[in-house]
């Protein structure tokens, strides 16, 4: 083949590529402008505001005519519009539209999968920024067996013509599009509203578990998020009126290079340890980072750890551990720990940061774990033997 044909050859290519995504996003520009058109957004009042408790980085407020408004502070505002309705006119530029149902949603953020699974809601998930093998929730991984829900490319390399093509309706995206800008952009111009997920950035576990309003308020499932929520919550509460145990624990992982990464003081994980009895082996420990975690010399770490009673091996980073040696090989010093002399060690599940709605049983597998009532029955931790 020569140049000249190689080169009608490619840009009949790029041509033909372009004319997909340009009918897939035409598509989705001719539904909205085919909507009767709306109220005037001036004219929109609020009527009454969803009761939240310990979340911070959202609100959600409810219209007249049936619009919902969740903002989030960080990065914007998503009007919900009722079937049947249109877009509000004179609508500030930086509100995103969402038009109900939503059936048909990208989503590029794992944490947020499993309030879905919560609200029964996996259904509206079309497109995954994750592979099937990538997911621990099994209703995700057994949709995208099924191929009622299809791998999209993650959140730094979407497939567009894929993601036009199913029409999608919502991009839910983690914090780490921050680091590709462009592509949230790009699905902005191509008519996906964006939904940036920051239940992470809440300070309190429970503020974490409450974004499952925000789902809830997407889905049309106000009620249930909320009754959720509420029955999460008065479990931990019992926990709560359990004596405190009194022991100290140290929660970490051990980095590539033979640091140990820990959690600052003020973190949600310690305050789930402190909320199921425990007291936090690093009670002081703080940086001037924005990190919720600092890394520390394995000396630095036996000083602070050696006398702790138990240790939490976090396996989210690192892979999982099963034996006291495997613990060990890491480095002969945590043969001096006094848990791994009395086998108080531990290790989450790679399941654990997927699934926020768990809180409540995590915090009740570090009581179980700290009042000493052994390891039948949790669900977050097994026990290194």
């Amino acid at each position: 083949m020569n140049g000249r044909i190689a080169q009608k050859l490619g840009a009949l290519l790029l041509c033909a590529a372009f004319c997909v995504l340009s009918f897939a996003c035409g598509g989705t520009k001719t539904a909205e402008q085919a909507r009767p058109a709306g109220p005037a957004w001036e004219t929109l009042e609020v009527l009454s505001e969803t009761p939240v408790r310990y979340a911070t980085e959202y609100t959600i407020r409810q219209l007249s005519q049936g619009y919902e408004l969740i903002t989030i502070p960080a990065t914007g505002s998503l009007l919900l519009v009722p079937e049947g309705m249109g877009k509000p006119a004179d609508l500030k530029d930086d509100v995103a539209v969402l038009y109900r149902p939503v059936d048909r949603i990208y989503l590029a953020a794992t944490s947020a999968m499993d309030f879905f699974r919560a609200l029964n809601g996996i259904g509206s998930v079309r497109l995954s920024g994750t592979k099937a093998d990538g997911w621990s929730i099994k209703e995700a991984a057994d949709a995208m067996e099924r191929g009622d829900m299809l791998f999209a490319g993650k959140y730094s390399a979407p497939d567009f013509e894929l993601i036009l093509k199913e029409r999608c309706d919502l991009a839910i995206e983690s914090t780490m599009i921050y680091h590709s800008p462009a592509i949230s952009e790009k699905l902005r111009d191509y008519g996906i509203p964006v939904l940036i997920e920051r239940s992470s950035y809440e300070q309190d576990p429970l503020g974490r578990m409450e974004w499952i309003k925000v789902y809830g308020a997407i889905l049309g499932k106000e009620a249930e998020a909320a009754a959720l929520f509420d029955a999460e919550v008065e479990g931990i509460a019992a926990i709560g009126e359990q004596p405190k145990t009194g022991k100290t624990v140290a929660f970490f992982y051990v980095t590539g290079t033979g640091a140990v990464n820990v959690r600052k003081s003020d973190d949600y994980v310690v305050k789930m340890i402190e909320a199921a009895g425990g007291a936090y082996a690093f009670s002081d420990l703080s940086s001037g980072s924005a990190l919720s975690t600092v890394n520390m010399t394995m000396e630095s770490f036996y000083a602070g750890a050696k006398d702790a009673d138990v240790l939490i091996y976090n396996s989210t980073i690192d892979g999982e551990i099963f034996t006291l040696a495997e613990l060990i090989d890491k480095s002969p010093l945590f043969s001096e720990f006094r848990a791994v002399k009395t086998g108080d060690v531990w290790c989450t599940g790679k399941n654990l940061f997927q699934e926020p709605m768990g809180i409540g049983r995590l915090i009740g597998d570090f009581y179980r774990v700290l009042s000493g009532e052994g390891s039948d029955g949790l669900v977050y931790l097994h026990k290194l033997n």
